[in-house]
């Protein structure tokens, strides 16, 4: 994926038309990969949280938080990308404007780790983000006649369901999760809504370019994990190395696996189609990667986690609470389940939705969520996702010419 510069010096004001959804050699700007690199930080301090709660044994209460703090960084990532896709016309208004969003998602990571019992921090970076999202939406509603109605939907939509966030803020602590969900709901449907005053051209090249990107950025969490786990074996006694040798194995063996099966069929193709068949699937694919991306953070947390059970080292060390390891290995099989379902529903079932895939990916996610309870799940989990990635290897050579493109 080849990555073209910007222009040092990019024009104060330009009208922010619609973009050529055909526009050829459309690649990922260096200010979107900033972006990205600054969405990342946010994630990264999801997935500590997530870690620290399987570490005392909190998942319970830990992966409600956790999912909710992913769905804020995650939803304003996808807007900016979608609209970015729709509009970016890269002038100095639209990079403060960028900016600004960067600089909301770092006060939103400053709160993860309270999200419940003090959501102020998240709501309030959750509104830098919208309201830069905003102005956005409404410079391209001046500028693009044809779609002002779209536009105008958009801006409308986002605030006043940000309006709810804020007041959520008078919600007492034991209402919350339910009042969080239905706006989730609210937040979910401000693009359908929008839509049906006439799409946006967004290219779908550049969109399957984004995501894929960004769960490249994901998964390099996962070997941040891996690496700790090394740190900790260059310390450790010999039966420890054993121990956390079998964590790095098996991270590494998932983290190939998952990458390769993910970019095994390109998306874009699938996407051009949805959206000429007018089904709706990009909100479907859009929308859904929240299920790989968040798991994919979550199998961070779970090498992580296995790490703290094996050095005998987290929050509940001296505190006399007995841990077993299966807290932490069912969040590992148990993200890795989620995240090979997602890539098959939503990047390999377009290509190929028949048994030949269904079956072997339904297999492994099984087989996955049973090494829980084996003595090494990390090892056996990145065992099936390796033997997944050879049957998926010659279930896309099988395929007839063009299918697997």
């Amino acid at each position: 994926m080849s990555v073209l510069p910007g222009p040092l010096r990019p024009a104060a004001v330009r009208v922010l038309r619609s973009r050529d959804p055909a526009e050829p050699h459309r690649v990922a700007t260096p200010l979107e990969l900033l972006t990205d690199l600054c969405f990342v930080v946010a994630v990264s301090r999801a997935a500590a949280t997530l870690h620290h709660d399987a570490a005392a044994q909190h998942l319970a209460t830990g992966l409600p938080e956790y999912a909710l703090a992913f769905f804020a960084i995650w939803w304003t990532w996808l807007n900016f990308t979608w609209f970015a896709s729709a509009y970016d016309n890269d002038d100095v208004v639209y990079r403060l404007l960028t900016i600004l969003q960067i600089l909301g998602s770092l006060v939103l990571a400053a709160g993860v780790p309270h999200l419940f019992e003090h959501p102020t921090t998240v709501i309030i970076g959750y509104l830098i983000m919208r309201i830069a999202l905003v102005v956005q939406w409404l410079r391209a509603a001046r500028h693009d006649p044809a779609r002002r109605r779209t536009c105008r939907r958009y801006a409308v939509g986002i605030l006043i369901v940000q309006a709810a966030w804020v007041g959520a803020l008078l919600v007492p602590l034991a209402e919350r999760l339910p009042v969080f969900l239905l706006l989730i709901v609210a937040d979910l449907a401000v693009p359908v809504i929008a839509e049906r005053a006439g799409p946006t051209s967004w290219h779908a090249h550049h969109v399957a370019e984004r995501y894929s990107l960004f769960f490249i950025i994901v998964l390099g969490e996962v070997i941040l994990s891996s690496a700790d786990g090394i740190s900790e074996a260059l310390g450790a006694d010999d039966a420890e190395r054993g121990h956390l040798a079998a964590v790095i194995v098996g991270g590494v063996l998932i983290v190939f696996s998952v990458w390769w099966l993910y970019f095994s069929r390109p998306a874009a193709a699938v996407l051009e189609r949805g959206r000429g068949a007018g089904r709706g699937w990009h909100y479907l694919w859009g929308f859904g990667h929240y299920l790989i991306f968040a798991s994919a953070a979550a199998v961070g947390a779970g090498l992580a986690a296995r790490v703290d059970h094996w050095t005998a080292v987290g929050l509940h060390e001296g505190e006399g609470a007995p841990d077993s390891g299966l807290g932490s290995a069912l969040l590992l099989s148990g993200a890795v389940a989620v995240l090979l379902a997602g890539i098959w529903f939503f990047q390999v079932r377009g290509h190929d939705p028949g048994p030949r895939t269904a079956v072997p990916f339904g297999v492994a996610v099984l087989a996955v969520l049973a090494a829980a309870f084996t003595p090494f799940p990390e090892v056996l989990t990145g065992v099936v996702c390796a033997g997944l990635l050879a049957v998926e290897i010659v279930v896309a050579g099988l395929a007839p010419d063009g299918e697997a493109d």
